[in-house]
């Protein structure tokens, strides 16, 4: 029969096994630290999917904020930042990216390009489908449609102050244009709030309720591109660092190009 000493024993080496057992069953995970993030629409759907994915392969947690690229929403990513909300990284238009770093929210050199968008238009589900394929045809739909909504940020600053213009249409159609703030274009367009909704296609893609019917005509086309930068005040510079190069990296090119965008990573 056992002893009371040898069953001491015995229940000590039980429970440094299981110590080490425990131990050695962290070996190999990742562990991190919370990372904030301010991204606009038009690099959303590929954040959104490939968010997960860094999540795991880094052990790092990932806090979001979404908001336009420009303009004075109250969601606006300039506006969030001048109020002093967390961030560690942005991302949005480029053109709008390089001004946070001019006024010293956003890291000097710390931008990258992620992603080249261009601009599409989508009538809601079941609507007629106009045409817009060539310069001509994108005329004479924006003439004939009732409603346009096109966005606060960078596709929207084109559309009301280059394209209407250079189409010699601005007079007859940008009085029935109705510029949307803090929300979608395509959601806009499925609640049949406007006939015919412009936004970058990766942001019209996702929306139930609407039918995509194609980009502008090469020749009119405005491509943006999307870049990361590191926020000044970025309380983990280097996990954000991490995720702009996991963002960039080949490997996260194939789920970005699912989403309407041309990922500057397989140039």
């Amino acid at each position: 029969m056992p002893t009371t000493v040898s069953i001491t024993r015995r229940v000590a080496l039980l429970a440094g096994a299981l110590a080490l057992a425990g131990c050695t069953s962290l070996v190999g995970k990742p562990t991190g630290t919370d990372i904030h993030v301010m991204t606009s629409g038009g690099f959303t759907a590929a954040y959104n999917a490939l968010r997960p994915d860094f999540e795991q392969r880094t052990g790092h947690t990932v806090q979001t904020a979404y908001g336009a690229s420009m303009g004075n929403a109250t969601d606006a990513i300039p506006v969030r930042l001048a109020r002093g909300e967390p961030a560690d990284v942005v991302i949005l238009a480029r053109p709008a990216l390089d001004a946070l770093v001019k006024d010293g929210k956003v890291v000097a050199g710390s931008q990258v390009d992620l992603v080249r968008s261009s601009i599409g238009f989508a009538v809601k589900t079941g609507a007629p489908r106009p045409d817009i394929s060539t310069v001509e045809a994108l005329k004479r739909t924006l003439l004939a449609s009732p409603s346009i909504a096109y966005s606060a940020s960078a596709s929207g600053t084109y559309y009301e102050t280059e394209l209407l213009k250079n189409l010699g249409i601005e007079a007859q159609v940008k009085p029935k244009s109705r510029r949307i703030l803090s929300e979608r274009v395509g959601t806009v367009v499925a609640r049949g709030d406007a006939a015919l909704g412009l936004q970058q296609v990766s942001e019209l893609l996702p929306i139930a309720g609407i039918d995509y019917i194609g980009p502008l005509p090469a020749e009119v086309q405005r491509v943006t591109v999307f870049s990361a930068g590191v926020a000044t005040g970025s309380k983990q510079p280097a996990a954000a660092a991490e995720l702009i190069r996991y963002l960039a990296s080949p490997a996260a090119a194939p789920t970005i190009a699912k989403t309407g965008l041309e990922p500057v990573a397989t140039k």
